[in-house]
């Protein structure tokens, strides 16, 4: 099971931004536990929304129990399958052990 849900909701406006919101709620854990979450979360679409994000779409990441252990690289990869089916542009993001065309 991943350590995050990933919602994607087309806005619809005309206006080609990725725009990109975070929630960890109480049940994962204390403050420093939940902002911990976020950062990664954070850095992860830093990296992957600009290539892999849905034009004009509203992104929610919703943080689950265990998504603070879980490594930070198998976190990239689940986020970059979350992306490719959610209909993005992550097909430009390279999964460990793929190679570029």
């Amino acid at each position: 099971m991943p350590g995050f849900v990933l919602l994607v909701h087309p806005r619809g406006d005309g206006d080609p931004a990725v725009r990109l919101g975070i929630t960890v709620t109480k049940k994962i854990g204390g403050a420093v536990v939940r902002n911990r979450m976020k950062r990664r979360f954070r850095e992860l679409a830093r990296e992957l929304l600009p290539v892999g994000g849905v034009a004009g779409a509203d992104h929610v990441l919703i943080g689950r129990a265990g998504g603070v252990e879980r490594d930070f690289q198998l976190l990239r990869i689940e986020l970059a399958r979350a992306l490719k089916k959610a209909g993005g542009g992550a097909s430009s993001v390279l999964l460990p052990g793929e190679t570029a065309p």
